[in-house]
Protein backbone atom coordinates (compact mmCIF):
# COMPACT_ATOMS: atom_id res chain seq x y z
CA UNK A 1 0.00 0.00 0.00
CA UNK A 2 1.45 3.36 -1.18
CA UNK A 3 2.04 5.93 1.22
CA UNK A 4 0.02 3.61 4.19
CA UNK A 5 -1.18 5.65 7.46
CA UNK A 6 -0.07 3.61 10.70
CA UNK A 7 -3.08 3.03 13.18
CA UNK A 8 -2.82 5.91 15.43
CA UNK A 9 -2.63 8.26 12.65
CA UNK A 10 -6.16 6.49 11.37
CA UNK A 11 -7.44 6.21 15.00
CA UNK A 12 -6.91 10.25 15.67
CA UNK A 13 -8.73 10.95 12.38
CA UNK A 14 -11.80 8.71 12.88
CA UNK A 15 -11.77 10.67 16.67
CA UNK A 16 -11.53 14.07 15.51
CA UNK A 17 -14.35 13.56 13.20
CA UNK A 18 -16.40 12.10 15.50
CA UNK A 19 -18.89 13.30 17.69
CA UNK A 20 -20.37 11.04 20.23
CA UNK A 21 -23.67 12.33 20.98
CA UNK A 22 -24.17 12.37 17.02
CA UNK A 23 -22.29 10.02 15.43
CA UNK A 24 -21.30 6.18 14.88
CA UNK A 25 -17.79 5.87 14.49
CA UNK A 26 -17.67 2.78 12.44
CA UNK A 27 -18.92 4.23 8.60
CA UNK A 28 -15.79 6.74 9.77
CA UNK A 29 -13.96 4.10 10.48
CA UNK A 30 -14.98 1.83 7.43
CA UNK A 31 -14.13 5.12 5.24
CA UNK A 32 -10.58 5.30 6.25
CA UNK A 33 -9.55 1.74 7.04
CA UNK A 34 -8.48 1.61 3.55
CA UNK A 35 -5.15 3.53 4.16
CA UNK A 36 -4.18 1.50 6.49
CA UNK A 37 -2.18 -1.96 6.52
CA UNK A 38 -3.27 -2.18 10.31
CA UNK A 39 -6.84 -2.10 10.29
CA UNK A 40 -7.56 -4.05 13.52
CA UNK A 41 -5.53 -2.62 15.39
CA UNK A 42 -6.83 0.71 14.14
CA UNK A 43 -10.02 -0.26 14.99
CA UNK A 44 -9.01 -1.29 18.71
CA UNK A 45 -7.97 2.35 19.22
CA UNK A 46 -10.87 3.82 18.21
CA UNK A 47 -13.00 1.87 19.75
CA UNK A 48 -11.11 1.16 23.00
CA UNK A 49 -10.51 4.87 23.19
CA UNK A 50 -14.30 5.51 22.92
CA UNK A 51 -15.00 3.14 25.50
CA UNK A 52 -13.38 4.83 27.72
CA UNK A 53 -13.76 8.61 27.05
CA UNK A 54 -14.59 10.12 30.11
CA UNK A 55 -11.72 8.69 32.17
CA UNK A 56 -8.91 9.30 29.55
CA UNK A 57 -10.19 12.99 29.91
CA UNK A 58 -10.05 12.66 33.47
CA UNK A 59 -6.24 12.00 33.22
CA UNK A 60 -5.30 14.45 30.38
CA UNK A 61 -7.18 17.50 32.93
CA UNK A 62 -5.37 16.18 35.83
CA UNK A 63 -1.96 16.11 34.43
CA UNK A 64 -1.87 18.77 31.62
CA UNK A 65 -3.36 21.20 34.01
CA UNK A 66 -6.14 22.11 31.80
CA UNK A 67 -9.60 20.90 30.72
CA UNK A 68 -10.67 18.46 27.54
CA UNK A 69 -12.55 21.36 26.27
CA UNK A 70 -9.80 24.47 26.27
CA UNK A 71 -7.39 22.13 24.14
CA UNK A 72 -7.60 21.78 19.79
CA UNK A 73 -9.60 18.94 18.56
CA UNK A 74 -7.01 17.94 16.51
CA UNK A 75 -4.60 17.85 19.53
CA UNK A 76 -7.08 15.81 21.76
CA UNK A 77 -7.95 13.07 19.17
CA UNK A 78 -3.94 12.40 19.52
CA UNK A 79 -3.69 12.65 23.11
CA UNK A 80 -6.66 10.62 23.81
CA UNK A 81 -5.51 7.38 21.91
CA UNK A 82 -1.75 8.30 23.72
CA UNK A 83 -3.24 8.11 26.93
CA UNK A 84 -5.64 5.21 26.06
CA UNK A 85 -2.31 3.09 24.99
CA UNK A 86 -0.27 4.41 28.06
CA UNK A 87 -2.96 3.19 30.44
CA UNK A 88 -4.96 0.10 28.69
CA UNK A 89 -1.92 -1.37 26.30
CA UNK A 90 0.67 -2.05 28.84
CA UNK A 91 3.00 -4.29 26.69
CA UNK A 92 3.05 -1.16 23.88
CA UNK A 93 6.25 0.68 24.62
CA UNK A 94 6.05 3.82 26.01
CA UNK A 95 8.54 5.75 23.73
CA UNK A 96 6.65 3.92 20.58
CA UNK A 97 3.39 5.63 22.36
CA UNK A 98 4.84 9.23 22.45
CA UNK A 99 6.88 9.52 19.62
CA UNK A 100 3.72 8.53 16.79
CA UNK A 101 1.91 11.10 19.09
CA UNK A 102 3.96 13.44 18.67
CA UNK A 103 5.18 12.71 14.98
CA UNK A 104 1.47 12.75 14.29
CA UNK A 105 0.90 16.00 15.66
CA UNK A 106 3.81 17.58 13.12
CA UNK A 107 1.32 15.58 10.23
CA UNK A 108 -1.32 17.47 11.57
CA UNK A 109 0.75 20.84 11.22
CA UNK A 110 0.80 21.19 14.43
CA UNK A 111 4.83 21.90 14.82
CA UNK A 112 4.06 24.51 17.88
CA UNK A 113 2.02 21.92 19.49
CA UNK A 114 4.12 19.03 19.60
CA UNK A 115 5.98 20.06 22.83
CA UNK A 116 2.69 20.39 24.49
CA UNK A 117 1.57 16.78 23.37
CA UNK A 118 5.11 15.20 24.42
CA UNK A 119 4.82 16.97 27.46
CA UNK A 120 1.53 15.47 28.63
CA UNK A 121 2.52 12.08 28.06
CA UNK A 122 5.60 12.07 29.44
CA UNK A 123 4.08 13.49 32.67
CA UNK A 124 0.98 11.12 32.75
CA UNK A 125 4.02 8.57 32.03
CA UNK A 126 5.94 9.79 35.37
CA UNK A 127 2.70 9.32 37.19
CA UNK A 128 2.03 5.91 36.44
CA UNK A 129 3.46 3.69 39.04
CA UNK A 130 3.04 0.23 37.37
CA UNK A 131 1.29 -0.36 34.02
CA UNK A 132 0.08 -3.38 34.88
CA UNK A 133 -0.74 -4.34 38.57
CA UNK A 134 -3.41 -6.73 40.38
CA UNK A 135 -6.06 -5.39 41.40
CA UNK A 136 -5.96 -6.48 44.60
CA UNK A 137 -2.63 -4.66 45.31
CA UNK A 138 -4.02 -1.40 44.52
CA UNK A 139 -5.72 1.73 46.06
CA UNK A 140 -8.58 1.92 43.70
CA UNK A 141 -8.41 5.65 43.85
CA UNK A 142 -5.34 5.52 41.89
CA UNK A 143 -6.37 3.08 39.35
CA UNK A 144 -8.09 2.41 36.07
CA UNK A 145 -9.18 -0.53 35.76
CA UNK A 146 -7.71 -2.70 32.62
CA UNK A 147 -9.43 -6.46 32.85
CA UNK A 148 -11.16 -7.92 36.23
CA UNK A 149 -7.61 -8.97 36.97
CA UNK A 150 -5.33 -5.62 36.51
CA UNK A 151 -5.08 -1.65 36.05
CA UNK A 152 -2.70 0.94 35.80
CA UNK A 153 -1.81 2.58 39.07
CA UNK A 154 -0.67 6.29 39.29
CA UNK A 155 0.68 7.78 42.29
CA UNK A 156 -1.88 10.11 43.42
CA UNK A 157 -5.41 9.89 43.59
CA UNK A 158 -7.77 10.06 39.99
CA UNK A 159 -10.87 8.73 41.39
CA UNK A 160 -13.62 9.44 43.63
CA UNK A 161 -13.45 6.70 46.99
CA UNK A 162 -15.99 4.12 46.10
CA UNK A 163 -16.10 3.66 49.99
CA UNK A 164 -17.87 6.91 50.23
CA UNK A 165 -19.35 7.41 46.36
CA UNK A 166 -19.33 4.04 44.37
CA UNK A 167 -21.89 5.86 41.87
CA UNK A 168 -19.32 8.22 41.06
CA UNK A 169 -16.06 6.29 40.83
CA UNK A 170 -17.80 3.67 38.90
CA UNK A 171 -19.71 6.47 36.67
CA UNK A 172 -15.92 7.66 36.20
CA UNK A 173 -13.79 4.71 36.38
CA UNK A 174 -15.97 3.08 33.61
CA UNK A 175 -16.94 5.89 31.55
CA UNK A 176 -20.28 5.14 32.11
CA UNK A 177 -23.77 7.56 33.10
CA UNK A 178 -24.03 8.27 36.18
CA UNK A 179 -27.66 7.86 36.85
CA UNK A 180 -27.59 4.67 34.91
CA UNK A 181 -25.06 3.21 37.72
CA UNK A 182 -27.40 4.57 40.33
CA UNK A 183 -30.29 2.27 38.53
CA UNK A 184 -27.53 -0.57 38.56
CA UNK A 185 -26.58 0.09 42.21
CA UNK A 186 -30.60 -0.33 43.33
CA UNK A 187 -31.50 -3.03 41.15
CA UNK A 188 -28.44 -5.37 41.22
CA UNK A 189 -26.49 -4.19 44.47
CA UNK A 190 -22.15 -3.24 43.90
CA UNK A 191 -21.17 -6.60 43.26
CA UNK A 192 -22.62 -6.88 40.19
CA UNK A 193 -22.91 -3.86 39.38
CA UNK A 194 -19.29 -3.86 38.94
CA UNK A 195 -18.76 -6.73 37.15
CA UNK A 196 -21.52 -5.22 34.56
CA UNK A 197 -19.66 -2.86 34.65
CA UNK A 198 -16.39 -4.32 33.81
CA UNK A 199 -18.44 -6.64 30.97
CA UNK A 200 -19.40 -3.21 29.60
CA UNK A 201 -15.95 -1.95 29.10
CA UNK A 202 -14.24 -4.95 27.93
CA UNK A 203 -13.28 -6.00 24.19
CA UNK A 204 -15.86 -8.22 23.20
CA UNK A 205 -14.78 -11.70 21.75
CA UNK A 206 -16.05 -12.92 18.00
CA UNK A 207 -18.52 -15.53 18.26
CA UNK A 208 -19.97 -16.93 15.39
CA UNK A 209 -22.94 -19.34 14.77
CA UNK A 210 -22.36 -22.49 12.50
CA UNK A 211 -25.06 -22.55 9.84
CA UNK A 212 -26.25 -26.48 10.65
CA UNK A 213 -27.72 -26.73 6.75
CA UNK A 214 -24.51 -27.00 5.77
CA UNK A 215 -22.09 -27.65 8.39
CA UNK A 216 -21.63 -28.52 12.16
CA UNK A 217 -19.80 -26.21 14.89
CA UNK A 218 -16.50 -29.09 15.30
CA UNK A 219 -16.28 -29.35 11.26
CA UNK A 220 -16.09 -25.24 11.39
CA UNK A 221 -14.05 -25.24 13.66
CA UNK A 222 -11.73 -27.66 11.89
CA UNK A 223 -11.45 -25.61 9.00
CA UNK A 224 -11.07 -22.53 10.69
CA UNK A 225 -8.40 -24.40 12.31
CA UNK A 226 -6.51 -25.43 8.89
CA UNK A 227 -6.71 -21.94 7.75
CA UNK A 228 -4.64 -20.75 11.11
CA UNK A 229 -7.65 -19.11 12.40
CA UNK A 230 -7.73 -20.51 16.16
CA UNK A 231 -11.19 -21.31 17.62
CA UNK A 232 -13.08 -23.32 19.86
CA UNK A 233 -16.78 -24.64 20.07
CA UNK A 234 -18.90 -23.10 23.14
CA UNK A 235 -19.99 -26.06 25.21
CA UNK A 236 -23.19 -26.44 25.93
CA UNK A 237 -23.02 -25.82 29.69
CA UNK A 238 -21.97 -22.18 29.98
CA UNK A 239 -23.27 -20.69 32.82
CA UNK A 240 -26.35 -18.13 32.54
CA UNK A 241 -28.57 -15.89 34.53
CA UNK A 242 -31.10 -18.32 36.55
CA UNK A 243 -34.45 -18.17 34.83
CA UNK A 244 -36.71 -15.76 37.04
CA UNK A 245 -39.67 -18.08 36.60
CA UNK A 246 -39.49 -21.84 36.38
CA UNK A 247 -39.04 -23.24 33.11
CA UNK A 248 -41.84 -25.63 31.88
CA UNK A 249 -39.76 -25.48 28.63
CA UNK A 250 -36.44 -26.75 27.94
CA UNK A 251 -33.89 -25.45 25.43
CA UNK A 252 -33.59 -26.94 21.88
CA UNK A 253 -31.87 -30.11 22.80
CA UNK A 254 -29.20 -29.96 20.32
CA UNK A 255 -25.55 -28.65 21.47
CA UNK A 256 -24.79 -25.20 20.84
CA UNK A 257 -23.28 -24.59 17.30
CA UNK A 258 -21.53 -21.16 18.36
CA UNK A 259 -17.94 -21.29 18.18
CA UNK A 260 -15.57 -18.44 19.49
CA UNK A 261 -12.87 -16.98 17.62
CA UNK A 262 -9.21 -16.33 19.48
CA UNK A 263 -7.86 -13.03 17.93
CA UNK A 264 -8.56 -10.26 16.12
CA UNK A 265 -9.87 -11.42 12.34
CA UNK A 266 -12.22 -9.53 9.86
CA UNK A 267 -15.56 -11.28 9.87
CA UNK A 268 -15.79 -11.36 5.70
CA UNK A 269 -12.10 -12.72 5.62
CA UNK A 270 -12.46 -15.89 7.40
CA UNK A 271 -12.78 -19.25 5.80
CA UNK A 272 -16.64 -19.97 4.91
CA UNK A 273 -17.97 -16.74 5.18
CA UNK A 274 -19.16 -15.92 1.62
CA UNK A 275 -20.07 -20.14 1.38
CA UNK A 276 -22.57 -19.41 4.25
CA UNK A 277 -21.38 -21.25 6.81
CA UNK A 278 -22.29 -19.44 9.65
CA UNK A 279 -23.28 -15.81 11.15
CA UNK A 280 -21.66 -13.66 13.68
CA UNK A 281 -24.04 -13.84 17.08
CA UNK A 282 -23.44 -13.17 20.77
CA UNK A 283 -23.95 -15.83 23.12
CA UNK A 284 -26.83 -14.19 24.85
CA UNK A 285 -27.91 -13.01 21.57
CA UNK A 286 -28.80 -16.80 20.54
CA UNK A 287 -31.04 -17.24 24.12
CA UNK A 288 -34.03 -15.93 22.55
CA UNK A 289 -34.64 -18.63 19.33
CA UNK A 290 -33.37 -21.08 21.49
CA UNK A 291 -35.72 -20.78 23.96
CA UNK A 292 -38.53 -20.04 22.10
CA UNK A 293 -37.82 -23.32 20.44
CA UNK A 294 -39.15 -23.30 16.98
CA UNK A 295 -40.67 -26.56 15.31
CA UNK A 296 -40.56 -27.82 11.35
CA UNK A 297 -43.95 -26.76 9.98
CA UNK A 298 -45.06 -23.38 11.87
CA UNK A 299 -45.74 -20.46 10.83
CA UNK A 300 -43.48 -18.07 12.59
CA UNK A 301 -43.40 -14.16 12.18
CA UNK A 302 -39.81 -12.22 13.08
CA UNK A 303 -41.33 -8.82 14.14
CA UNK A 304 -38.20 -6.73 13.91
CA UNK A 305 -36.18 -8.83 12.22
CA UNK A 306 -33.23 -6.39 11.09
CA UNK A 307 -30.15 -7.02 10.52
CA UNK A 308 -31.41 -10.61 10.07
CA UNK A 309 -28.76 -12.70 12.87
CA UNK A 310 -32.23 -13.95 15.16
CA UNK A 311 -34.55 -14.61 11.29
CA UNK A 312 -31.44 -16.45 10.09
CA UNK A 313 -31.32 -18.34 13.27
CA UNK A 314 -35.37 -18.96 13.22
CA UNK A 315 -34.45 -20.95 9.89
CA UNK A 316 -32.34 -22.69 10.86
CA UNK A 317 -33.52 -24.04 14.22
CA UNK A 318 -36.18 -25.40 11.90
CA UNK A 319 -34.02 -26.88 9.30
CA UNK A 320 -35.45 -24.66 7.11
CA UNK A 321 -38.60 -26.53 6.74
CA UNK A 322 -40.98 -23.44 8.87
CA UNK A 323 -43.37 -20.60 6.68
CA UNK A 324 -41.18 -17.90 8.14
CA UNK A 325 -42.16 -14.04 7.72
CA UNK A 326 -39.77 -11.25 8.40
CA UNK A 327 -40.34 -7.74 8.71
CA UNK A 328 -38.92 -4.47 10.15
CA UNK A 329 -40.30 -0.94 10.36
CA UNK A 330 -37.28 0.54 9.07
CA UNK A 331 -38.07 -0.91 5.17
CA UNK A 332 -33.91 0.38 4.41
CA UNK A 333 -32.56 -2.30 7.26
CA UNK A 334 -34.51 -4.97 5.63
CA UNK A 335 -31.57 -5.36 2.63
CA UNK A 336 -29.48 -6.49 5.60
CA UNK A 337 -32.20 -9.71 6.21
CA UNK A 338 -32.20 -10.28 2.32
CA UNK A 339 -28.23 -10.30 2.45
CA UNK A 340 -28.04 -12.80 5.37
CA UNK A 341 -30.98 -14.85 3.42
CA UNK A 342 -29.20 -15.02 0.50
CA UNK A 343 -25.62 -15.77 1.81
CA UNK A 344 -26.78 -18.73 3.96
CA UNK A 345 -28.96 -20.07 1.17
CA UNK A 346 -32.48 -20.35 3.55
CA UNK A 347 -35.31 -20.89 1.39
CA UNK A 348 -37.78 -20.66 4.28
CA UNK A 349 -38.19 -16.66 4.88
CA UNK A 350 -40.17 -14.55 3.28
CA UNK A 351 -39.46 -10.65 3.29
CA UNK A 352 -42.93 -8.68 3.82
CA UNK A 353 -43.02 -4.79 4.32
CA UNK A 354 -44.41 -3.50 8.00
CA UNK A 355 -47.10 -1.51 5.89
CA UNK A 356 -48.73 -5.12 5.41
CA UNK A 357 -49.08 -5.73 9.13
CA UNK A 358 -50.48 -1.96 9.98
CA UNK A 359 -53.19 -3.15 7.26
CA UNK A 360 -54.19 -6.04 8.54
CA UNK A 361 -53.09 -8.50 5.82
CA UNK A 362 -51.12 -10.59 8.13
CA UNK A 363 -52.47 -14.11 8.88
CA UNK A 364 -52.40 -15.50 12.83
CA UNK A 365 -48.79 -17.70 13.18
CA UNK A 366 -48.13 -20.18 15.40
CA UNK A 367 -44.91 -18.42 16.82
CA UNK A 368 -43.95 -14.69 17.00
CA UNK A 369 -40.08 -13.59 17.74
CA UNK A 370 -40.47 -9.74 18.87
CA UNK A 371 -36.69 -8.78 19.38
CA UNK A 372 -37.65 -5.42 20.30
CA UNK A 373 -36.06 -1.60 20.23
CA UNK A 374 -33.92 -1.09 23.31
CA UNK A 375 -31.91 1.03 25.27
CA UNK A 376 -28.76 -1.18 24.36
CA UNK A 377 -27.58 -0.95 27.75
CA UNK A 378 -26.64 -4.67 27.67
CA UNK A 379 -24.63 -4.61 24.93
CA UNK A 380 -22.32 -0.86 25.26
CA UNK A 381 -19.25 -2.94 24.92
CA UNK A 382 -20.16 -3.27 20.96
CA UNK A 383 -22.73 -0.32 20.73
CA UNK A 384 -19.81 1.85 22.56
CA UNK A 385 -22.03 5.16 21.25
CA UNK A 386 -24.51 3.95 23.05
CA UNK A 387 -23.20 5.60 26.39
CA UNK A 388 -22.73 8.98 25.37
CA UNK A 389 -26.71 8.69 24.32
CA UNK A 390 -28.34 7.29 27.02
CA UNK A 391 -30.89 9.48 28.79
CA UNK A 392 -33.71 8.48 31.48
CA UNK A 393 -36.74 10.01 29.44
CA UNK A 394 -35.56 7.92 26.31
CA UNK A 395 -35.99 4.74 28.23
CA UNK A 396 -39.26 5.71 29.24
CA UNK A 397 -40.07 6.55 25.98
CA UNK A 398 -38.63 3.15 24.54
CA UNK A 399 -40.87 1.24 27.34
CA UNK A 400 -44.25 2.44 25.53
CA UNK A 401 -42.75 1.38 22.18
CA UNK A 402 -41.82 -1.94 23.74
CA UNK A 403 -45.83 -2.25 25.03
CA UNK A 404 -47.22 -0.89 21.79
CA UNK A 405 -44.82 -3.85 19.57
CA UNK A 406 -46.18 -6.49 22.15
CA UNK A 407 -49.83 -5.72 21.79
CA UNK A 408 -49.32 -5.58 18.17
CA UNK A 409 -48.00 -9.22 18.67
CA UNK A 410 -50.47 -10.34 20.69
CA UNK A 411 -52.93 -10.06 18.48
CA UNK A 412 -51.10 -12.06 15.51
CA UNK A 413 -50.59 -15.33 17.47
CA UNK A 414 -52.89 -18.25 17.19
CA UNK A 415 -54.38 -19.53 20.38
CA UNK A 416 -51.32 -22.04 21.59
CA UNK A 417 -49.06 -20.23 20.28
CA UNK A 418 -46.12 -18.59 21.05
CA UNK A 419 -44.59 -15.27 21.71
CA UNK A 420 -40.90 -14.55 22.20
CA UNK A 421 -39.65 -10.66 24.04
CA UNK A 422 -36.35 -10.19 24.01
CA UNK A 423 -34.14 -7.21 24.53
CA UNK A 424 -30.64 -6.41 24.68
CA UNK A 425 -31.33 -4.15 27.50
CA UNK A 426 -30.90 -5.28 31.54
CA UNK A 427 -33.32 -2.32 32.47
CA UNK A 428 -36.25 -3.13 34.71
CA UNK A 429 -38.03 -0.32 33.34
CA UNK A 430 -38.22 -1.58 29.97
CA UNK A 431 -38.47 -5.73 30.86
CA UNK A 432 -41.40 -5.18 33.10
CA UNK A 433 -43.34 -4.95 30.15
CA UNK A 434 -43.88 -8.49 29.98
CA UNK A 435 -45.62 -8.66 33.15
CA UNK A 436 -47.16 -5.09 33.17
CA UNK A 437 -48.72 -6.72 29.59
CA UNK A 438 -49.99 -9.89 31.93
CA UNK A 439 -52.08 -8.12 34.09
CA UNK A 440 -55.00 -7.26 31.67
CA UNK A 441 -54.18 -9.90 29.17
CA UNK A 442 -55.37 -13.22 31.02
CA UNK A 443 -55.46 -14.78 27.73
CA UNK A 444 -51.80 -15.26 28.16
CA UNK A 445 -49.46 -17.07 30.38
CA UNK A 446 -45.88 -16.32 31.06
CA UNK A 447 -43.93 -19.62 30.92
CA UNK A 448 -40.45 -18.36 31.03
CA UNK A 449 -38.50 -15.55 31.94
CA UNK A 450 -34.58 -15.36 31.62
CA UNK A 451 -32.33 -11.99 32.59
CA UNK A 452 -29.10 -12.35 31.71
CA UNK A 453 -26.20 -9.82 32.91
CA UNK A 454 -23.05 -9.03 30.68
CA UNK A 455 -20.04 -11.05 31.78
CA UNK A 456 -16.46 -10.43 30.92
CA UNK A 457 -15.03 -14.18 31.39
CA UNK A 458 -14.32 -16.23 30.74
CA UNK A 459 -16.61 -17.09 27.46
CA UNK A 460 -17.74 -13.07 28.04
CA UNK A 461 -21.17 -12.05 26.23
CA UNK A 462 -23.77 -9.33 26.33
CA UNK A 463 -26.75 -8.89 28.65
CA UNK A 464 -30.51 -9.38 26.97
CA UNK A 465 -33.74 -10.35 28.42
CA UNK A 466 -35.65 -12.86 27.26
CA UNK A 467 -39.68 -13.73 27.91
CA UNK A 468 -41.58 -16.26 26.60
CA UNK A 469 -45.49 -16.28 26.56
CA UNK A 470 -48.12 -18.57 25.77
CA UNK A 471 -51.52 -17.86 24.39
CA UNK A 472 -54.10 -19.92 26.43
CA UNK A 473 -55.99 -22.31 23.87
Amino acid sequence: MRDAKSARAIAAEVLREFAATRDYAGPILDRLLNQTEEKQRATDLVYGTLRNLNALDAVIAKFSGRQTARIDPPLLSILRIGVYELVYSPATPVYSVVNEAVRNVEDAGGKKQTGFVNAVLRQIERHITDRQIDLTQTDPRRTLVQSPQSGCQFDTDLLPDPATSLQLYLSTCFSLPSWLIGEWLEQFGPDQTRWICLACNRRPSLYVRANPLRTTAQDLVTQFEQAGVRAQAVPSTVGWAVPTTSATVTDAGLPTSLIKIVGPHAVTQLPGFAEGLFTVQDLSAARAVRILDPQPGWSILDLCSAPGTKTTQLAEATRDSARILATDINPERLDRVRENITRLGLASVTIIPYAQLEQGQAESFDAILLDAPCSNTGVLARRVEARYRLRRKAVQELAATQKALLAKAAGLVKPGGRICYSTCSIQRQENQDVREFLTPNNRFELVREELTLPSAEPFDHDGSFVALLKRRS
